[in-house]
């Protein structure tokens, strides 16, 4: 589905007005400085997405070698981006929780490596263009960062943030 079209990349709650759901929801927001419910509900979608895969890989018949093939094609892609421990099974994407895919996002990197104060300081600087990747700028702050990636997480050069005497810069930095 090509990202142009009108449909939505994620699926809303069923029920509307679930005050838990809510609750846990809004925490979520602020603790990982989203913008928006919508991100939140995007990265739900994504682990559903995971689940599905995992539980289809799982319920065919684990001798046949394209099973084989896909599962470690599968864990593969979710090990590299960190979702996944090194040591983890195809079953391990069955426990996973929406925290694990949302500590993947850039914002999140930004500001677990020190770069920035707050995770909403995370997101304007890489929004702003002051942040790349292995030399890469990335202005999108849902970007998932690979783990060979995560100390390639720098300021740009050419940002006034490299300055390590800017007053926005976080301490110790």
């Amino acid at each position: 589905m090509p990202l142009g079209t009108d449909t939505k990349q994620y699926e809303t709650p069923n029920h509307p007005y679930q005050g838990e759901r809510i609750a846990s929801e809004h925490s979520l927001v602020d603790r990982y400085g989203l913008k928006n419910k919508e991100e939140l509900w995007r990265a739900q979608s994504e682990l559903r997405s995971y689940r599905r895969e995992a539980r289809d890989l799982l319920g065919q018949a684990q001798d046949d070698e394209t099973v084989i093939r896909r599962s470690e094609e599968f864990l593969g892609r979710l090990k590299r981006v960190g979702i996944l421990n090194e040591t983890d099974e195809l079953g391990d994407v069955l426990s996973l929780e929406i925290e694990d895919v949302l500590e993947r996002r850039l914002q999140t990197v930004v500001y677990r490596s020190g770069l920035a104060n707050t995770t909403q300081q995370a997101r304007q600087f890489i929004t702003h263009g002051h942040i790349v990747v292995d030399g890469q700028r990335h202005s999108v702050p849902s970007y998932v960062v690979d783990i060979d990636e995560e100390d390639l997480v720098a300021f740009d050069e050419n940002s006034p943030l490299a300055d390590e005497l800017h007053p926005e810069r976080a301490e110790g930095q």
